[in-house]
């Protein structure tokens, strides 16, 4: 069903009819199928960039949407309702720009965004490491400054669009002084001593590739530091506080898929002469669904406001992403169980939507990161 949304504007009310358009009309129809084939949909990118989604909430002057966080997140909430793939895909994409939008000088700004925001390029968030996960201040990939040049080191691991980005925002090691000792870099795709392992074989999110990284002596122009050096866990800390509302409006446009699903079937499936939807015990469990889907999106929309307005949004943007996430997982479980053996089976979407909605609790910091970091803000 469609979600009433109140929009700012006339204008993000026509961004999200042209959302939903091409989420019915290119996203729904194919998503099972590529995922079951665990196909990258690099051609739905393209789609989005042509259509100006991959810069909506940066400046026009870069060739960015210049909308509010509240719309761009209601955006992501409806293309993940239809593909969490492509959902989560421009969540990262739009994470990976925000360092350079927000710390770049303006020549680099100028230099690169335009063609980051533009739509044919496609980026990746490469912080994580095999030892180096929830403590991201303990990284050791390393970058070395010789002369106009770093060179780069080390392996990265859990990079969603590995092997398939053109840019990595890469945060890297030029010091041994602990959280002050990080870097941020912006990485061309196509460097000389960067590849991409084999993608895992993951239980959800199939059409999403998520590939280790490996740096073996990769030489980058040192006008690729974005920032200062001993300044990168600073921005990568604060790309995860918007990049988490991102998560959030995922997993609410995945759990009213499962909401969605489930109500659809409950009418339809009948029992002792009369459809499910009309027993106690279903009216209530789709009723907590509903209940749980309309929280986490009153939560997601909150920070968004609070971003938009300047205030500070990190706790918000910690409570969003466990509320909807832990929301997501819930409610698709209930979905499954709405649906009873069909529910099981992959003749519906219910049990895709169950696998994906729990990497949710896991990526761009884990819910229990989150409840620290909340309870962190009470102190």
């Amino acid at each position: 069903m469609s979600v009433q949304r109140l929009l700012p504007t006339p204008e993000s009310t026509d961004l999200l009819a042209l959302t939903r358009e091409i989420a019915r009309d290119e996203l729904a129809g194919r998503a099972a199928g590529d995922e079951a084939a665990e196909k990258f949909p690099r051609d739905v990118f393209r789609l989005l960039g042509e259509s100006g989604f991959l810069g909506l909430p940066y400046a026009e002057e870069h060739g960015g949407g210049a909308q509010p966080y509240e719309v761009y997140l209601q955006v992501l909430e409806e293309l993940s309702s239809a593909w969490m793939t492509v959902g989560v895909g421009l969540s990262v994409h739009t994470m990976s720009c925000f360092p350079l939008a927000h710390f770049g000088t303006p020549e680099q700004r100028t230099r690169w965004l335009p063609d980051m925001l533009g739509g044919d390029l496609l980026g990746a968030y490469a912080l994580s490491e095999p030892h180096a996960g929830s403590d991201a201040a303990s990284l050791s990939t390393r970058a070395t400054r010789q002369d106009d040049e770093y060179a780069i080191t080390g392996a990265k691991a859990w990079i969603t669009h590995g092997g398939v980005a053109d840019f990595y925002t890469l945060m890297a090691r030029t010091s041994d002084d602990g959280p002050r000792g990080i870097s941020c870099f912006l990485v061309d795709g196509s460097t000389s001593g960067l590849s991409a392992g084999p993608p895992e074989h993951k239980m959800g999110l199939t059409g999403s590739p998520t590939t280790p990284l490996y740096f073996e002596d990769a030489r980058i122009a040192a006008d690729r530091l974005v920032g200062e050096e001993g300044d990168g866990l600073k921005i990568a800390l604060s790309a995860l506080d918007s990049g988490r509302l991102g998560i959030a409006a995922c997993a609410v446009g995945l759990a009213q898929a499962a909401l969605d699903l489930a109500v659809d079937y409950a009418k339809q499936r009948n029992q002792f002469g009369r459809p499910i939807i009309e027993f106690q015990g279903m009216e209530f469990l789709l009723a907590d669904m509903a209940a749980a889907v309309q929280s986490a999106r009153a939560s997601y929309v909150d920070g968004a406001r609070r971003r938009d307005a300047g205030l500070p949004f990190g706790q918000q943007a910690s409570v969003a992403k466990l509320v909807a996430t832990d929301a997501a997982m819930k409610v698709t479980t209930d979905a499954v169980q709405v649906l009873g053996g069909a529910g099981y089976t992959r003749d519906f979407p219910a049990e895709r939507y169950m696998r994906e909605a729990k990497v949710l609790q896991i990526f761009e910091g884990t819910n229990q990161i989150q409840r620290m970091l909340i309870a962190r803000g009470l102190k």
